[in-house]
C-alpha cells in the first residue's frame, strides 16, 4: 500500500524536463540513419575538395574551441546555456551553405526549412497546451502538482529535440507517400515484427548492409498516413478538411505526408508524459517506498556551495560593485572617515578594567594552548569547506615517515582577513563564509541568523563569564576586501554576531589583543586600506606594551597584509606605524609576524648575524579558501629591518608555482569564459572600420602557398594602414586599448618598460583581430564566387522552401491554407522572417555585395545595422577563443619571465587546490610549536557523512566526534585522508631579556 501511495500521489513531485531517454533515442536514431548512407563518397572527394575541407576544419576547430568551456557543465548559469544554442545556430547556418554535405545525401537546406517549420509549430502548440493545462489546474480539474509552471527554456529544448528527430527520420526515409506506388496497409505492419523469431536471422544478416536495413525500417515504421476514413470526425476536418463525407471525398488524396503523423506522435508522447507526471507524480520510473526514497534522498544530498569567483567575468554584477565600492572607499573614506576612529571613541572600561573591549586574557591561565591561524577564506565553497572541515575536527591524525602524530583541535581560531570575495555584502558573507563554517561545525540550536549581539560576549546559558566556556573561539581581523564598504558588513556579521558556525566570537572591535599562556601575546592589527594602523590603535598597543607586556614576554603580530614581502616586491615602504611599534617598543620581543593576503604559504626565518633582529620569523598563510597565488615571484626576498632572512618553506614549491602559471595559455578561457563578453567586443571594435574587404581576388588566385601567404599579409598591412589613415571607430578603439594596456602594466616597472610592454600587448591583439577579419572575409568571398551565397536576396531559404514545398510535403487537403487563414497570415510570416534571421551568412553576403557595388553610403541605417550585426555574430564567435589565448599568453610571459602580474595571472586560473592552515601549540615549557597542514587537491563532490548522520546530536557541536556534515564523495580524496604537514618548526620561549630565540628543528 505504501508503494501504491507513492505512485498515485504527488508526495514526491518530479521536475518536468526533457526526457533523457528521448534524447538518447534521438541521438541513436540520428547516428543510425546517417551512418547508413554512403559516407565513402564524401571521403573520396577529399583530394578534389581540399578548399572546402579546409573551411570545414577551420569552422569546426573554432566551434570546438568556443564550445570547450561549456562541455560537461550544466545549463546554469544562463550564459553557458545561451552560448550552446548560439553555437548550434551559427554553426548550422554556416555549414549548410557548404557543398560537401550533399554527397552524404543530407540536403541541409531541406532539413533546415523543415526544422524551422516544425520548431515554430511545436512551440506554438506546446505553449497553447501548457496554458490550457494551467487553466484546468486553476479550476481544480487536475492535481495541484500541475501548478508548477514549466520553464520556457525546457519547452524550447523539448521542441528542438522533437524537431531534430522529425528532420532526421524524414530526411533519411523520404516521403513514402510519394515513393511507394500503392498505398501501404498499416494494419499488416507491426512495431514488433522486427523481433519475430522467424525473421531474426534475416534481420541480423541485413545488419551488415545498412542501406537495406534502413529501407526496411523506413517502410515498416514510417509508412504513409492512411485515408480520412481512419480518423475521427474532428481529425478529418483538421487534417483533411472533410466533414460531410463518410469516406474519402471526391478529389481528395488517400495519403498525406507521414511527417504529420510523426510529429503528432512525438507531440502526443510529450503531452501524455507531462499529464501523467503532473497529475500523479509518477514519471515513468520505478516507484520506491517512502523509506527507500528517504535513503536515496540522503545519498543524493549535496551542499549548496558557490563556485570560485570569476575575476575576469564581463557579466558579473558583483565585480562591478566591487570596483565601485573600492572607488568610493578610496576617494571618500581614506583620509576622511575611518571606522577605527569611531571604534576608539566608543571604547569603555568594564568593571574598572580599561580597554576591556579590546584586551582578552581568559586564555592566560591555561597550562598549554592549541590555536589555529588561517586567512583569505570565503571564495569557492569547496576550498573554504575543506579548510573549515579540518579546523573543526576534534583531532587530526597525521602519518609521518616513521610514526604518526595527533594534533587536537585549536581552542582558538585566528582569521587574518578577507572573509568573503569579491566584496563584503550580506550575500557573500552568508554564502561564502558562514555556510562552509556552519557545515563544518554547526552553531548551537538557539542560534538565529537574524540575531544581533548587543552585549558581547553572550556566553551560553549556565556560564557567568567567558573564562568558563571551553569550546572553540574565534577572533578575526578585517582585510582589504572587508573594507570596501567602510567595514559595515564586517561590523554587522563579526562584531555583532556571537557565532561563526560552532566557533564562539566574543570579539567587539576590528582589532584586539590576546594574552595567552606562558607569557605569549597575540596582537591583531587592523590595517584598513592604508596598509598601516591608525594613531588610536598605535596608542592602545603602546600603552599595552608598557603596562602589560613583560621584558621576557613573546609577541605574535597578526596583520592582513605581509608588508615585508609586498614592500620588497613593489620597492615601497608601508606600515610605518607598525614598524615603529615593533622596532622601538617591542624591541625584539616580536617572535613571529603572520599575515594572509597572499594566497600561498611562505616562511622566512632570521639568519644569525651581528645586526639586531626585531622579528624572528615571518609567516604568510593565505590558503584559507581563496584562489592560489604564486610563490616563485617572491623567492628572492631576504631582508627586513636590516636583518637577513632565509626561506624556510614555500607551498606550493617554487618549481610547482612556475609550472602552474603555464595554465594561463591553455586554460584561461576554460576558467574565464565570461571574459568572452568583453574580449569579443574589443576585437570587433578594432576591425569595425575595415569591414567589408571587397578586393580579395589576388589572394584567391592559383598561386603557390607562399604567394597566398604573401598576399594575405600584404592585405593585412594595407588594412592596418587604412585604420591609421582613415578609420575613426577602430583607431579610437586601438588608442583606448593601448592606454588601458599601459595602465594595466604594474608600476613596479619603469615608465619606458610599461609603454613597451603595452605596445607589444596591443600589437598582438590587433594582429590577431586583423587575421580573423581577413579569414572571415575570405570565407564569405569564396562562397560568393562559387554561388553558394548572395544568389538571390535576404529570403533565399524561404523562397526555396516554397518552391519545393508541394513536392516534399504534399498537402492535398489544403491544411496549410487553413492554418494561414486561422492565424491571419502570421504563420507564414513567422516562418519567412525566422528563416531569414536564421540564415545569417546569406544576409551578410547579400549586404556585403551591395556595399562592394554601391558603397557603404548607399545603405540605410537599418541596412548598415543589419550588416554589422550579422558580421558581429560570427566575428565575436571567432574572436573569443583567440583573445583569451593572446591574453593568457601575455599573463604567462609576464609572471614567469618578468615576475609581474602575480595577482592577475593566478586569479585567472581560479585554483581551488593547495589549501592550508597553521596550527600552533604553546606547550608546558612555554615553547611555541608551529605546524602547517595542507591539502594538495580539494574535493569537488561531497556527500552526506554517514558518521555525522548516524551520531546522536549534542547541544554543542564541538562535543561531537564527527562534527562536519559533508565528507568527500570519494573517501580517498577526503581532506582528513590527504592532509599532510608541509612545515614544522619550534620557537623557543625567551628566558632572559637579552637571549635571542633559536629555531627548533624544521621538517618538511
Amino acid at each position: 500500500m505504501e508503494r501504491v501511495r507513492t505512485i498515485l500521489t504527488h508526495r514526491y513531485p518530479y521536475p518536468h524536463e526533457h526526457s533523457r531517454h528521448a534524447i538518447i533515442a534521438v541521438v541513436v536514431g540520428c547516428l543510425f540513419f546517417i551512418s547508413s548512407d554512403n559516407m565513402h563518397t564524401l571521403i573520396q572527394k577529399l583530394d578534389n575538395n581540399i578548399k572546402w575541407w579546409s573551411m570545414y576544419a577551420c569552422l569546426l576547430g573554432f566551434f570546438y574551441f568556443f564550445s570547450s568551456p561549456f562541455i560537461g557543465k550544466t545549463i546554469k548559469p544562463s550564459y553557458s546555456n545561451f552560448s550552446r544554442w548560439y553555437v548550434a545556430w551559427i554553426l548550422v547556418a554556416a555549414i549548410y551553405h557548404l557543398p560537401s554535405f550533399l554527397s552524404m545525401g543530407v540536403d541541409m537546406r531541406m532539413n533546415l526549412s523543415l526544422f524551422l517549420t516544425i520548431y515554430v509549430s511545436s512551440i506554438l502548440f506546446l505553449l497553447v497546451f501548457h496554458i490550457m493545462f494551467l487553466g484546468l489546474w486553476y479550476i481544480g480539474l487536475v492535481a495541484r502538482v500541475a501548478g508548477k509552471k514549466p520553464e520556457i527554456l525546457t519547452i524550447i529544448q523539448n521542441c528542438a529535440v522533437l524537431s531534430i528527430a522529425c528532420c532526421v527520420f524524414y530526411s533519411h526515409c523520404g516521403n513514402r507517400a510519394i515513393l511507394r506506388q500503392k498505398p501501404f496497409e498499416r494494419r499488416n505492419s507491426s512495431w514488433f515484427s522486427f523481433w519475430k523469431k522467424e525473421e531474426r536471422n534475416t534481420w541480423l544478416s541485413k545488419f551488415t548492409r545498412m542501406n537495406e536495413l534502413k529501407d526496411q525500417v523506413c517502410s515498416s515504421w514510417f509508412a504513409p498516413v492512411g485515408s480520412a476514413s481512419d480518423y475521427p470526425l474532428l481529425s478529418k476536418w483538421v487534417i483533411y478538411g472533410e466533414l460531410a463525407c463518410s469516406g474519402s471525398c471526391p478529389g481528395s488524396s488517400d495519403e498525406i505526408s507521414p511527417i504529420y503523423s510523426l510529429w503528432a506522435t512525438f507531440i502526443g508522447l510529450y503531452i501524455a508524459n507531462y499529464v501523467v507526471e503532473r497529475s500523479s507524480g509518477w514519471a515513468l520510473t520505478h516507484p520506491l517506498s517512502v523509506k527507500e526514497y528517504e535513503e536515496l534522498k540522503k545519498k543524493q544530498m549535496k551542499p549548496d556551495f558557490l563556485d570560485m569567483v570569476p575575476w575576469y567575468s564581463g557579466t558579473s554584477a558583483d565585480l562591478f560593485k566591487t570596483a565601485f565600492d573600492l572607488l568610493v572607499s578610496v576617494t571618500v573614506f581614506v583620509g576622511r572617515f575611518d571606522m577605527r576612529m569611531m571604534q576608539a571613541s566608543m571604547n569603555k572600561a568594564c568593571d574598572g578594567v580599561p580597554h576591556a573591549d579590546i584586551l582578552y586574557d581568559h586564555f592566560s591561565e591555561k597550562e598549554d594552548l592549541w590555536f589555529d591561524f588561517m586567512a583569505d577564506t570565503g571564495d569557492g565553497g569547496n576550498s573554504s569547506y575543506t579548510v573549515a572541515r579540518l579546523l573543526a575536527q576534534p583531532s587530526i591524525r597525521l602519518n609521518t615517515k616513521d610514526s604518526f602524530r595527533v594534533l587536537p583541535r585549536g581552542d582558538l581560531l585566528l582569521i587574518g582577513g578577507d572573509l568573503a570575495y569579491p566584496n563584503p555584502s550580506a550575500f557573500t558573507y552568508e554564502r561564502r563564509l558562514f555556510t562552509p563554517f556552519e557545515y563544518a561545525l554547526q552553531p548551537p540550536p538557539w542560534y538565529r541568523v537574524e540575531h544581533i549581539a548587543v552585549n558581547k560576549p553572550e556566553v551560553p546559558c549556565g556560564l557567568s563569564e567567558l573564562k568558563q566556556y571551553d569550546g572553540p573561539q574565534c577572533f578575526v581581523i578585517p582585510g582589504n576586501h572587508d573594507w570596501f564598504d567602510g567595514l559595515h558588513t564586517f561590523m554587522r556579521y563579526i562584531c555583532h554576531k556571537s557565532w561563526l558556525g560552532g566557533w564562539f566570537m566574543p570579539q567587539k572591535k576590528s582589532y584586539f589583543a590576546l594574552q595567552l599562556p606562558k607569557r605569549w601575546w597575540v596582537f591583531g592589527l587592523d590595517l584598513a586600506l592604508h596598509a598601516d594602523i591608525d594613531v588610536y590603535q598605535f596608542k592602545f598597543f603602546v600603552e599595552l606594551i608598557k603596562d602589560k607586556v613583560g621584558e621576557n614576554d613573546s609577541v605574535i603580530i597578526m596583520t592582513h597584509e605581509p608588508n615585508w614581502l609586498l614592500d620588497w616586491y613593489w620597492n615601497d615602504v608601508s606600515g610605518k606605524n607598525v614598524s615603529h611599534l615593533i622596532c622601538d617598543y617591542l624591541k625584539g620581543r616580536c617572535k613571529l609576524r603572520m599575515a594572509g593576503d597572499l594566497h600561498h604559504y611562505m616562511r622566512h626565518s632570521s639568519v644569525s648575524s651581528d645586526k639586531p633582529v626585531y622579528v624572528q620569523h615571518l609567516l604568510v598563510n593565505g590558503c584559507g579558501g581563496a584562489f592560489l597565488h604564486p610563490t616563485h615571484v617572491f623567492s628572492n626576498f631576504n631582508e627586513l629591518y636590516g636583518a637577513s632572512y632565509k626561506s624556510g618553506a614555500a607551498y606550493p614549491s617554487f618549481e610547482d608555482s612556475s609550472r602552474i602559471a603555464l595554465g594561463n595559455i591553455l586554460k584561461f578561457r576554460r576558467k574565464n569564459w565570461q571574459f568572452d563578453f568583453i574580449g569579443g567586443i574589443i576585437y570587433f571594435v578594432l576591425v569595425f572600420s575595415m569591414f567589408p574587404q571587397c578586393k580579395l581576388d589576388h589572394i584567391l588566385q592559383d598561386d603557390p602557398f607562399s604567394g597566398h601567404l604573401s598576399s594575405f599579409f600584404s592585405t593585412m598591412w594595407d588594412a592596418f594602414m587604412y585604420m591609421l589613415e582613415h578609420s575613426y571607430v577602430s583607431l579610437a578603439g586601438a588608442m583606448l586599448l593601448l592606454m588601458a594596456a599601459i595602465i594595466f602594466v604594474p608600476p613596479k616597472l619603469s615608465r619606458k618598460k610599461r609603454v613597451i610592454i603595452g605596445i607589444l600587448h596591443v600589437s598582438a591583439h590587433l594582429a590577431a583581430a586583423l587575421v580573423l577579419m581577413l579569414l572571415l572575409e575570405l570565407g564569405v568571398e569564396t562562397c560568393i564566387q562559387h554561388r553558394l551565397l548572395a544568389t538571390s536576396g535576404y529570403h533565399t531559404l524561404y523562397q526555396w522552401y516554397r518552391t519545393v514545398e508541394s513536392e516534399h510535403f504534399p498537402d492535398p487537403t489544403g491544411l496549410r491554407a487553413r492554418i494561414e487563414q486561422w492565424t491571419f497570415g502570421l504563420y507564414p510570416a513567422c516562418i519567412k522572417y525566422l528563416m531569414s534571421a536564421f540564415d545569417v551568412p546569406e544576409v551578410m553576403a547579400v549586404t556585403r555585395s551591395n556595399i562592394c557595388k554601391k558603397g557603404v553610403l548607399s545603405l540605410s541605417r537599418g541596412g548598415a545595422a543589419i550588416y554589422y550585426a550579422s558580421v558581429f555574430l560570427y566575428f565575436w564567435f571567432f574572436s573569443t577563443p583567440v583573445v583569451s589565448l593572446v591574453f593568457g599568453s601575455y599573463l604567462y610571459i609576464c609572471i614567469n619571465w618578468l615576475h609581474i602580474h602575480f595577482d592577475e595571472a593566478f586569479s585567472s586560473l581560479r585554483i581551488a587546490n593547495y589549501k592550508s592552515f597553521t596550527r600552533f601549540h604553546i606547550n608546558r615549557d612555554g615553547d611555541l610549536e608551529v605546524f602547517t597542514l595542507a591539502v594538495d587537491k580539494v574535493p569537488k563532490e561531497w556527500k552526506l557523512d554517514p558518521d555525522w548522520d548516524g551520531e546522536q546530536p549534542k547541544q554543542l557541536s564541538h562535543l561531537r566526534k564527527f562534527p562536519s556534515k559533508w565528507s568527500a564523495a570519494t573517501p580517498q580524496q577526503d581532506p582528513l585522508a590527504t592532509v599532510r604537514i608541509v612545515d614544522h618548526f619550534v620557537i623557543q620561549r625567551t628566558e632572559k631579556p637579552d637571549l635571542e630565540t633559536e629555531n627548533g628543528p624544521v621538517t618538511h
